[in-house]
């Protein structure tokens, strides 16, 4: 008689999980995972995947108003909210289905309920009478909004409720600065939404390369959205179907809509970790070890819940990682020091390796290369928008240290730069690269002249 029920038992059916999951049943291990609300997890049922079908949503009126540069009569356009939403669930109705049958195909078996844990190899789930073992317990829980407690907060809204919107709203005011915040800021400015950004400190993106920031800044004011740098909400009254903001610095704001996007935290609340010996860090983390193991032996974690780097690829490669480790007999740890990234804002960024002031605070000696020009699509539609593309070098080596690049496409370049990248490659390999006429992407592999600037250390 088997000691435990399931060699490894999944809480969460986010991208992680399911992917440990997977792998793990692969591999021949008893599997099950519990899922309380949708298989799929944020990044399809809430996040990534209806985001940027949003994104491609809005992009349409850019695009219309770009058709008559090169010749095209466009008639009169109509923009119905609720088709989108209704589109958009369909398609996610869709990817739930490919995820269940994928892990039905994989032997997992799939549980419906909150799951606690008891101890070290027991998980309660809510409205089951019977308690469940486990040799290995895989917490997978991702991560949640964070509202700040604010009078009024309850009239706010999250990107959860974004998704789901009965209407469009003809105001909104976004709050917030990372990439949520920038990307619905777009997606509610390209659907026609009178659009208001807040971010609390002095330049929205924090961590990003500060050209980046910049240029950034300038091309969505260009847009028509109204940037507020250190401004944030100190409370929210409705009256008369408004929302009535007060702001830190005394002034008022009418508006239909508070979009909080200020941050996410480890869903780790009442889940019953701590009870069981597991480790948390201070926003409620699972504190893991590079193989994602955590204080307590049996019971490991991947994706946001660590607050490593909380990027649904990086999620997936954990839980794969997890799983070929524990269950496949290899030693894979997962390498966070590169992740290339794209964020959907507009327009678009993607980014990797180090920004400029990681590298000059890390480096003796960097070599800077940037550009900035009006991509070939934009001349004939008389856009005024950017393109920027910047390498940062380490002089004394000569190996690329970070690109990174604004403009249309830029998540897609960055996905092919960032195997270039993590390769250390040399500023020679890059230059020694045939350029494919006539794109944008050229610029990386054309760009010879050094940007003159002081060096100067961040540490001086």
């Amino acid at each position: 008689m088997a000691e435990y029920d399931y060699d490894l038992f999944v809480i969460g059916a986010g991208s992680g999980g399911v992917r440990a999951a997977r792998i793990a049943a692969n591999y021949g291990a008893k599997v099950a995972v519990a899922e309380e609300y949708r298989v799929g997890g944020t990044c399809v049922i809430r996040g990534c995947v209806p985001k940027k079908l949003f994104v491609y949503a809005s992009h349409f009126s850019d695009d219309f108003e770009d058709a008559a540069g090169f010749g095209w009569t466009v008639g009169e356009t109509k923009f119905d909210w609720k088709t989108l939403v209704s589109r958009k669930d369909k398609e996610i109705d869709r990817l739930n289905g490919i995820y269940i049958r994928n892990l039905e195909k994989a032997g997992v078996e799939i549980i419906d309920g909150r799951a606690t844990v008891k101890d070290a190899h027991t998980i309660q789930i809510d409205g089951h009478e019977r308690e469940i073992t486990a040799e290995r317990i895989l917490v997978a829980v991702g991560a949640t909004p964070f509202l700040p407690d604010i009078p009024g907060i309850e009239h706010a809204i999250t990107s959860n409720e974004a998704f789901h919107l009965e209407e469009l709203p003809r105001r909104v005011v976004v709050v917030g600065g990372g990439y949520i915040a920038v990307e619905f800021a777009g997606i509610f400015n390209g659907l026609g939404v009178e659009t208001m950004q807040l971010y609390r400190g002095p330049l929205f993106m924090r961590g990003f390369d500060d050209d980046l920031r910049d240029l950034l800044s300038e091309e969505m004011t260009k847009k028509g959205i109204d940037l507020r740098m250190n401004s944030d909400i100190v409370s929210i009254e409705k009256k008369d179907g408004e929302l009535h903001l007060t702001l830190n610095d005394g002034d008022t704001i009418s508006t239909d809509c508070v979009m909080y996007a200020t941050g996410r935290v480890p869903n780790t609340k009442g889940l019953g970790l701590e009870e069981a010996g597991v480790k948390l860090g201070m926003a409620g983390e699972v504190v893991v070890d590079e193989y994602s193991q955590s204080s307590v032996e049996s019971i490991y974690a991947v994706g946001d819940v660590t607050d490593r780097a909380n990027l649904t690829p990086v999620a997936i490669r954990e839980g794969h990682a997890f799983a070929d480790t524990v269950y496949g007999g290899k030693d894979v740890k997962v390498d966070h020091s590169i992740i290339p990234t794209a964020i959907f804002s507009q327009p678009e960024m993607g980014t990797v390796g180090l920004t400029e002031a990681q590298a000059r605070e890390q480096y003796d000696e960097v070599d800077i290369y940037k550009t900035a020009f009006r991509a070939l699509k934009n001349t004939l539609s008389d856009s005024q928008e950017r393109t920027f593309m910047k390498l940062i070098v380490d002089a004394r080596s000569d190996k690329v240290l970070g690109v990174h690049i604004m403009g249309s496409g830029a998540g897609e370049v960055i996905q092919a730069i960032g195997i270039a990248v993590t390769m250390g490659a040399t500023k020679a390999q890059f230059d020694a690269t045939i350029a494919v006429h006539p794109t944008a992407a050229e610029e990386l592999v054309t760009m010879k002249e050094k940007w003159q600037a002081p060096v100067i250390k961040a540490a001086d």
